[in-house]
């Protein structure tokens, strides 16, 4: 059975930092596209940034690059997410996510997703 769960959102002041953990859970990351998306109040989800571990792929937003950086610990079967001079606009839940094969950007591609954890950006 296939789990992801967050970990790690919280609020911070503008230009400051979290790092999102996502354990994964009921299979390995190897042969997985895994990332996040977000989702901030009446706006549709997005993708944030996401990886791929046997091709080296790495996907970001253009609004995420420079600023985020995913990572993962293959020992622990966990993806990061470490979010640097957050903006308000950074603002929402976000979730973990993955799927079989290649990154792809659209929420509808990703068969597995986590409940999710709020990011709240403000001063």
């Amino acid at each position: 059975q296939v789990q992801l769960v967050e970990s790690g959102g919280g609020l911070v002041q503008p230009g400051g930092s979290l790092r999102l953990s996502c354990a994964a859970s009921g299979f390995t990351l190897d042969y997985y596209a895994i990332g996040w998306f977000r989702q901030a109040p009446g706006k549709e989800r997005e993708g944030v940034s996401c990886m791929h571990s046997s091709d080296g792929s790495i996907y970001y937003a253009d609004s995420v690059k420079g600023r985020f950086t995913i990572s993962r610990d293959n020992a622990k079967n966990t993806v990061y997410l470490q979010m640097n001079s957050l903006k308000p606009e950074d603002t929402g839940v976000y979730y973990c996510t993955a799927r079989s094969g290649v990154i792809l950007t659209r929420p509808q591609n990703y068969a597995y997703w986590g409940r999710g954890t709020q990011v709240t950006v403000s001063s």
